[in-house]
């Protein structure tokens, strides 16, 4: 076994962020994204809601109850937190720091409240991209597709929507996914680019040995 085995890996795991407001087609580009970009992991999130369709525990959420929750809440067991609507969603701390020490990049599918929780805590490794629909006539015509929820729940949806879009600015990099093969494209020239950043590299890491 060589030296090089034993040392750290060349740079920390980086965290990609992806934020929207509902029905920007955030899931659509994840999911794409993750069969087409090599070496970015997914982080499972929790939540207290039920699944919807054809969601997979443990592929798309850990389902909990609250309680669990809860107690997972109050020993710090998650990196963030948000309650949205009537559910909450969590990010678990144990792997996304494991992800960052062993330098592998996870992609995280979470709110405005996460975002500015992720960003504080991890503000070396965190990247943040905001998705938007390319109109708000768009954005409410998907909501209304999906068939799925009463025009109250739409109404609240689409005045989140609008509240949630006014936050782009505050973000790395912005995407209007528009078309969902060139989203993946520019957010896969986002990560080969985070991951290329010099800033990145561990103290000591030299390209070529005098």
């Amino acid at each position: 076994m060589s030296n090089e085995e034993h040392l750290p890996p060349l740079r920390r795991g980086i965290i990609f962020i992806l934020s929207a407001p509902s029905g920007a087609g955030k899931t659509t580009l994840y999911r794409a994204a993750l069969k087409g970009i090599a070496g970015l992991e997914f982080s499972v999130s929790l939540t207290t809601r039920p699944p919807r369709g054809a969601e997979v525990e443990g592929v798309d959420y850990h389902f909990v109850s609250e309680a669990d929750f809860i107690a997972k809440r109050d020993a710090d067991d998650l990196a963030e937190w948000a309650r949205v609507f009537d559910a909450a969603y969590g990010t678990p701390r144990a792997p996304l720091e494991a992800a960052v020490r062993e330098g592998r990049d996870i992609l995280l599918d979470i709110d405005i409240q996460g975002a500015r929780q992720i960003r504080g805590k991890y503000p070396r490794d965190a990247v943040a991209i905001f998705v938007l629909p390319p109109s708000f006539a768009e954005l409410e015509g998907r909501l209304r597709g999906r068939g799925t929820e009463s025009e109250d729940a739409i109404a609240r949806r689409l005045k989140r929507a609008r509240e949630e879009a006014r936050e782009w600015p505050a973000y790395d990099f912005l995407i209007v996914n528009n078309q969902i093969e060139r989203s993946v494209g520019e957010l896969e020239a986002i990560v080969n680019a985070e991951r290329l950043r010099a800033a990145r590299l561990r103290e000591g890491f030299a390209p070529w040995k005098s």
